[in-house]
């Protein structure tokens, strides 16, 4: 009875795994009166009872012997998302889950049995774009990491794969005259441009702006907190509150969910109404993010604010992110030239 394992059933996709379970020792109770409780130990995600039951003696061991036969590569798989995946942002897990379904050409093939070609050939045949097929790559590394801890593959296999030309497109920022008919539709009773205007005066990023809770905004002085995500700058950092922005956030708390959730937790509603106000409004159908664009555009261009001011608020860990967000025009420079005078 030590050694057995037994089927588990995931209802969603309906597939079925094997989980090796193996008995190590018995706990027992303070109270007497009550049976004492295994200790056990487990593994789950194998393909076939054989390969369950052949990694029964592994779990037994602590971990110190070998499995017989290599496991499939969905078996790191479910170790990784059920472990370390879950160590990192939503955002890279969400990438990471699209990029496990994009290889499903060898989910079931043996990790010692995957070559260079057929990795190559995996990203290749199911990644069109640069970030799609870099997200395939990073996910197998971290697989292969866990297959070369087993010593069945070589970590640096992944390695070998070629990623698509990446053609990174220029961010547009909002024109001024856009940014005028934004602030007339919310004053014209349009709370919906609320979030544009945030984004604009702030520098949120879109996901930002999503989970704001009327518990981070400290208006009395004037920032935002423990909103930030992504990196750990963004995350320590404060967003700071420009004077024009305070009777909005004041609307919007005024409105806010019982959640206490500025906006309803509804990512498809919530693009569907910005993508709205721009059409109603005849602005440029420019993505969320060209508003944080926007707001570096106007500190360094427009506002001549000095380098690490905007980095500060920016929320960035270096002054280098100024040169990809900040999008001066040709008379720009024209007129920053005619500075230096005579």
């Amino acid at each position: 009875r030590d050694l057995h394992s037994f089927p588990t059933r995931r209802s969603s996709d309906l597939v079925v795994t094997w989980t090796a379970c193996v008995t190590v020792g018995w706990e027992l109770p303070k109270d007497p009166s009550k049976p004492k409780r295994p200790i056990r130990r487990t593994k789950a995600g194998f393909q076939t009872k054989k390969d369950a039951i052949a990694y029964c003696p592994v779990l037994l061991a602590g971990g110190v012997e070998k499995l017989s036969e290599a496991p499939r590569l969905s078996f790191y798989w479910k170790t990784y998302s059920e472990g370390d995946m879950l160590q990192i942002s939503r955002g890279k897990q969400s990438a990471y889950r699209t990029a496990w379904k994009k290889l499903r050409q060898i989910h079931d093939v043996r990790v010692d049995a995957i070559t260079v070609d057929s990795l190559r050939a995996a990203v290749s045949n199911a990644c069109h774009t640069y970030d799609t097929a870099k997200d395939c790559k990073n996910l197998l590394s971290n697989l292969f990491r866990l297959a070369a801890a087993d010593r069945f593959a070589s970590r640096d296999l992944p390695s070998y794969i070629i990623l698509p030309d990446h053609e990174e497109k220029e961010q547009t920022p909002f024109s001024k005259d856009e940014q005028r008919k934004l602030w007339k539709a919310y004053d014209d009773g349009d709370r919906r441009a609320a979030a544009h205007l945030l984004m604009i005066y702030t520098g949120m990023m879109p996901g930002e702006a999503q989970l704001l809770k009327v518990e981070n905004i400290d208006l009395q002085n004037r920032i935002i907190v423990r909103s930030g995500i992504k990196t750990k700058v963004r995350k320590r950092t404060p967003i700071v509150l420009a004077d024009c922005i305070l009777p909005v956030l004041e609307d919007l708390i005024s409105n806010a969910m019982p959640s206490g959730y500025i906006w309803k937790r509804n990512e498809k509603a919530w693009y569907e109404n910005y993508y709205a106000v721009l059409e109603e409004n005849e602005c440029r159908k420019l993505p969320p993010y060209s508003c944080r664009h926007t707001t570096a555009t106007a500190l360094a261009v427009d506002s001549n604010v000095a380098p690490q001011t905007i980095r500060k608020i920016m929320r960035w860990s270096t002054i280098r992110m100024l040169d990809r967000y900040a999008h001066p025009q040709t008379e720009d420079a024209i007129a920053g030239v005619n500075q230096i005078g005579n």
